[in-house]
C-alpha cells in the first residue's frame, strides 16, 4: 500500500490530528514525551486499545519497541531492557521487507503474527494496522495500531496512520542526530576538561623541579606574581625552563580558564611575525587567501608568551610597544582596529638591560614588559638539584616508552653533576633520554651509556677542589676520580685498574667499598 499525502479525503477531525502532531514535533524537546503524545492521539483518534513503535537495527538485524501508550507495559520497557526479536520475524519483518502497510483484521488467521511479541499477558493483540517508517534516507521501524475497540480496521484509517508514520519517522531522526551531535558534544567538553585538568596539573609550582636556594628565589617570585594579571619578564639562558614558568604562572593564575599562546619571535621572519601576532585580511599579500586571527586576538582574556623578545625587529618593537598601550591591534592590510585584552609574559636568553645600552632593543618597550623580572638560574648553578631532575627524567622516560626503567648508578650521577650543561635542563633532559635507551628496560645506567661529552670531561674540570672542604675530603675525592678512571680505561676488569694505579686487587676492591664505587 502506497504511501499518500493527505487531501481532501480527510475529515476535518483527522485534518486536525495531522496538524497536531505536526505541531508536536516543536513543542516536545523530549522524543518520550513526544511519542508518548502522539501515540495517545492516534489511540483516541482511531479508537484502539494500543500503539506500539518498533525500530530497526541494522547492526544487529534486529527490531526492539520503543514506545506503546500502555502505561503498565511502558513501565516493563523502561524497566528493562527493550524486547528485541529478528528484522525476518513477524509482521513487522513483513512490513519492513515490502514497505507496504498491512491490515490483518484476525491475528490468529495470519501466519504473519508471532504472539510471542505480545509485551505483555494483560495485553493480547487482536488485530492491527503496521506501517512503515521512513526517512528520506532509510527505513527505520514500524508503527503499530492495535486492538480495534469496535468494527474492523479500514483502508482510510491505515492510509491515515501512514501520513502520521512520516512526522513520526522524522522526530525519531532528528532525535538520534541530536543524541550523537550531542553525545560528540559532550565528549569534546569532557575531553576539554580532561586536558585542562592534565595541563594545570602538569604546570603548576609543584611541578618545578629544585630546592636549591637560587630556584627558592624563584619560587618566591612566582608565588608573588601568580595570583596577579601583571606583566613578567622572564630571563635565563637557553633551556633553563623560561617557557614552563609562563605555563606554571598562567595555568595556577586567575586567567587559568583562558587561552596561552605562544610565539617564538626568532623563529619567524619580520613580515610572518606580524601576520601571526596582528592577523592579517583576505588579499593582503600573496598567499593570503582569506582573514586570519592573530594571536593577540586569539588570546583575547588570556596570555600571550612572546620567547625571545630579544630577536624581535625594532619595527616589530614600535607594533608591540603600541599594542600595549592601546590595547588594540590592526591586522595586516585591514583598516579596522580591534579591542583586545591580555597577559604579557615574555622571555629573553639575554640580558635585556644589555641589549637596551646597545641600542639592540627600545628602552620604552623593556620598561614596558619587565614589570616583574625573573631570572632563572643555569643548571651549573644548581648542580644540588642535578639528581632530583635526573630521577625525574627517569620517570618521564618510564611513562613515554611504557616500561621499567633501572636507576643511575652512584658514578653515573656523580659525573652529570659535574657535567657543566651549556643546554641547561633540555640538555639534562635529553641525556637521560638516550641513556635510558642506550641501556634498555629494567637496566641500570651506568657510565657507558653516557655521551662522551659527559665522560670525556677535562682532567682539570675534574680535579677542581671542593669548596669549603678539609685536605682528607679532597685527597678522597681525587682518589675515588683516579679509581674511577682506572676502571673505566680497563673496561671493568679490577685486576687490571689495580695493576695500573699500583694496588693489590683487595686494596682496590676495598677502596671500591670505601667511595661506593658502581660503574
Amino acid at each position: 500500500m502506497p504511501s499518500v499525502l493527505p487531501d481532501e479525503s480527510f475529515s476535518g477531525h483527522e485534518l486536525e490530528l495531522l496538524h497536531d502532531v505536526s505541531a508536536s514535533i516543536q513543542a516536545f524537546s523530549d522524543l518520550n514525551d513526544l511519542l508518548r503524545h502522539i501515540l495517545r492521539k492516534i489511540k483516541t483518534a482511531f479508537d484502539i486499545e494500543g500503539a506500539s513503535i518498533a525500530l530497526h537495527d541494522p547492526a544487529q538485524k534486529e527490531f526492539f519497541f520503543i514506545r506503546t501508550v500502555e502505561e503498565e507495559t511502558q513501565q516493563a520497557l523502561d524497566d528493562a531492557k527493550p524486547m528485541r526479536f529478528p528484522d525476518h520475524y513477524g509482521v513487522a519483518g513483513w512490513v519492513f521487507r515490502k514497505n507496504r502497510s498491512v491490515i490483518i483484521p484476525d491475528v490468529e488467521n495470519d501466519e504473519r503474527f508471532a504472539n510471542t511479541l505480545n509485551l505483555q499477558q494483560a495485553f493480547q493483540t487482536r488485530s492491527m494496522i503496521c506501517t512503515p517508517l521512513n526517512t528520506a534516507k532509510e527505513r527505520i521501524g514500524v508503527l503499530y495500531a492495535l486492538n480495534k475497540r469496535e468494527g474492523t480496521f479500514t483502508e482510510h484509517e491505515a492510509r491515515l496512520l501512514e501520513v502520521l508514520a512520516g512526522p513520526i519517522a522524522i522526530s525519531i531522526e532528528n532525535a538520534r542526530l541530536y543524541g550523537e551531535l550531542k553525545q560528540h558534544a559532550d565528549h569534546l567538553a569532557s575531553e576539554n576538561v580532561r586536558l585542562q585538568a592534565e595541563v594545570q596539573n602538569r604546570f603548576n609550582l609543584q611541578g618545578i623541579i629544585g630546592s636549591c636556594p637560587a630556584m627558592e628565589k624563584v619560587f618566591n617570585l612566582v608565588e608573588k606574581v601568580i595570583n596577579t594579571t601583571t606583566s613578567v619578564l622572564i630571563q635565563g639562558e637557553t633551556g633553563t625552563g623560561k617557557e614552563m614558568i609562563a605555563r606554571v604562572i598562567h595555568y595556577s593564575g586567575p586567567l587559568r580558564d583562558n587561552p596561552f599562546v605562544a610565539e617564538n619571535c626568532g623563529a619567524l621572519s619580520e613580515n610572518l611575525l606580524e601576520s601571526e601576532l596582528f592577523g592579517h585580511v583576505k588579499g593582503a599579500f600573496t598567499g593570503a587567501v582569506a582573514d586570519k586571527k592573530g594571536l593577540f586576538a586569539m588570546a583575547d582574556g588570556g596570555t600571550v608568551f612572546l620567547d625571545e623578545i630579544a630577536d624581535m625587529p625594532p619595527a616589530m618593537q614600535i607594533k608591540l610597544l603600541r599594542v600595549l598601550q592601546e590595547g588594540q591591534v590592526r591586522p595586516v592590510g585591514g583598516s579596522e582596529v580591534i579591542d583586545v585584552n591580555f597577559r604579557l609574559i615574555a622571555s629573553s636568553n639575554r640580558d635585556l638591560y644589555q641589549e637596551v645600552s646597545k641600542g639592540r632593543f627600545r628602552d620604552d618597550l623593556f620598561y614596558r614588559i619587565q614589570v616583574f623580572p625573573i631570572l632563572l638560574p643555569p643548571l651549573r648553578d644548581r648542580r644540588e638539584d642535578i639528581p632530583l631532575l635526573a630521577s625525574h627524567f627517569l620517570d618521564k622516560c618510564a611513562r613515554k616508552f611504557d616500561m621499567p626503567v633501572g636507576r643511575l648508578k652512584p658514578t653515573v650521577m656523580e659525573m652529570l653533576s659535574r657535567f657543566n650543561w651549556p643546554g641547561n635542563i633540555r640538555e639534562l633532559e635529553n641525556e637521560i633520554e638516550r641513556s635510558v635507551c642506550l641501556a634498555g628496560p629494567e637496566q641500570d645506567i651506568g657510565v657507558d651509556c653516557l655521551s662522551e661529552k659527559i665522560t670525556a670531561v677535562s682532567h682539570e674540570d675534574a680535579l677542581e677542589p671542593i669548596v669549603d672542604a678539609t685536605l682528607q675530603q679532597n685527597v678522597a675525592q681525587l682518589e675515588k676520580k683516579m679509581i674511577i678512571d682506572a676502571l673505566r680505561k680497563s673496561g671493568g676488569n679490577r685486576s687490571q685498574a689495580a695493576r695500573t694505579l699500583g694496588l693489590t686487587r683487595q686494596g682496590l676492591l676495598n677502596k671500591i667499598g670505601r667511595y661506593k664505587v658502581d660503574l
